[in-house]
């Protein structure tokens, strides 16, 4: 595939910002080439953002019109599906992903506006008598500019995850764009701007590499809720900025996702999946199958199996057809993930599979790691607690469904939990203890549009999806009046 060298730029109050020349590069992991550049943000850029849509949101008239608003995300769905082959391509140019993990993020996206358009038309409040000649009527309204940030692993699914209930809601939105994603950036930004049906200045992106443009959108008074994809650390200083102006943050943050495999699940079917949830994405996925837990009686057959494949997963870049894991972002991701594995292997991990950055001459220049399998015992030990948002898996032993439940709990995080059993009761049973906020009963990151996503515990605060994802950017009034 070819590909023609093209400047990413801030999207603001309906404008283009003047590039900077030569601006800074946009880089291919799978072979370290620049396929692009990008004018990157700061604070400056984040002001003019965040002025021009205050003032969309106070003058256009968005917010009160909701068959307006129904209409315009009807459109950008169908904007983003004219676009659907040049998303894939740049998403497999500039994020590193196999064309088929292209092709499904990509495919969320119109689904994901189309339901939101479907709730700007079904908002609803209530009205109650409450004394002889008084009713009390409760209202939603939209709170005013999201400040949206988006992280760079599925940057163009996860900004229009958070960016469609908002402009459902009636809000207007910044996106800040990490740099990684820039070229993403600049497909959606073409996007938005082919959409005429949304007012100048509703919708703002940003590209930063840094850190201070977003840190005004959490900061600022004139942005009064954040909607943030990404780490539990970076989660955390957001919460701690946002709490000074009381701001409202809905966060979807790390996770640990455990594998709860009982003697009874289909071993094959379980098998596959996860296998598969150790290589999409690399590893660089919040809902990646990172734990493996496995019931005594098939614990040694199938974790040889496991094994056995994870050392067949074949990397490469999307452009090759045979390619079944893609690069990670860039090489600072690999040293840092084979750092927790050393780390691990230190501190008594038992490497079924020792995988590590790819020795293949071909994919030197490429950031492409190997799958690792480690079997421990300790589960206190940082490769069992912490993400490692890589493709590196660790396997632990359970004897009771007690054990197990147990075992998937033991860490900080709650985004997603999976359940491989074919006794009829089990999987509801012990999906009601585990503490997570997706259960995938024998599969693996069930993802709706149309249901709530969202963590427990250390992965998250608030939902996206389902009728849920409104109540982030709206805000309920009470209006009493007597009429007697």
């Amino acid at each position: 595939m070819t590909h023609q060298l093209e400047q990413a730029r801030h999207w603001i109050d309906g404008e283009w910002a003047a590039p900077e020349s030569p601006g800074s590069p946009s880089t291919d992991p799978a072979t370290g080439e620049t396929i692009g550049t990008y004018t990157d943000g700061d604070r400056a850029v984040a002001e003019a953002a965040v002025r021009a849509a205050v003032h969309t949101f106070e003058h256009s008239g968005w917010r009160d019109d909701a068959m307006r608003r129904s209409t315009a995300l009807h459109r950008l769905a169908d904007a983003y599906e004219a676009r659907t082959g040049d998303l894939i391509d740049t998403l497999c140019l500039e994020n590193g992903k196999l064309r088929g993990e292209a092709a499904y993020e990509v495919h969320f996206i119109p689904r994901a506006l189309r339901f939101a358009a479907g709730l700007a038309l079904h908002d609803f409040g209530r009205v109650t008598g409450t004394k002889p000649g008084q009713q009390s009527m409760s209202i939603r309204q939209p709170v005013g500019v999201a400040g949206i940030i988006t992280p760079w692993n599925s940057p163009a699914y996860l900004s229009v995850r958070s960016l469609a209930p908002a402009l459902a809601a009636g809000c207007a939105a910044v996106v800040k764009m990490p740099a990684q994603a820039a070229q993403t950036a600049r497909v959606m930004s073409e996007i938005l701007a082919a959409v005429d049906e949304l007012p100048r200045g509703l919708v703002n992106v940003f590209i930063e590499s840094g850190s201070q443009g977003a840190s005004h959108l959490v900061k600022s008074p004139h942005v009064p809720v954040i909607s943030y994809t990404g780490s539990t650390a970076v989660g955390r200083v957001i919460l701690a900025d946002a709490a000074a102006s009381l701001k409202r943050v809905g966060a979807e943050l790390g996770g640990k996702t455990p594998h709860l495999v009982f003697a009874d699940a289909d071993f094959d079917a379980a098998l596959e999946t996860v296998v598969a949830s150790c290589t999409v994405f690399a590893g660089q996925f919040c809902m990646t199958g990172s734990r493996v837990l496995v019931q005594d009686e098939i614990a040694d057959r199938f974790l040889a199996a496991l094994a056995r494949r994870l050392e067949q997963v074949r990397p490469g870049p999307a452009a090759d057809p045979e390619s079944q894991i893609g690069p990670m972002i860039d090489k600072a991701a690999v040293a840092r993930v084979d750092a927790l594995v050393e780390e691990a292997l230190a501190a008594g991990a038992k490497p079924l599979v020792r995988g590590g950055p790819s020795t293949d001459p071909a994919l030197a220049r490429g950031a492409f790691y190997h799958p690792t399998l480690l079997e421990v015992t300790d589960s206190s030990l940082p490769v069992v607690q912490e993400e490692v948002f890589g493709p590196v898996q660790v396997a632990q032993r359970f004897a009771t469904e007690e054990e197990a439940v147990d075992l998937a709990n033991a860490t900080r995080y709650g985004l997603s939990a999976c359940v491989w059993s074919r006794d009829v009761d089990r999987p509801l049973r012990v999906a009601r203890r585990l503490d997570a906020g997706l259960i995938s009963v024998n599969s693996w990151a069930n993802l709706a549009v149309e249901t709530e996503e969202g963590g427990w515990k250390g992965s998250g605060l608030g939902r996206l999806g389902g009728v849920a994802s409104l109540d982030d950017f709206t805000e309920y009034k009470q209006i009493t009046q007597n009429y007697l």
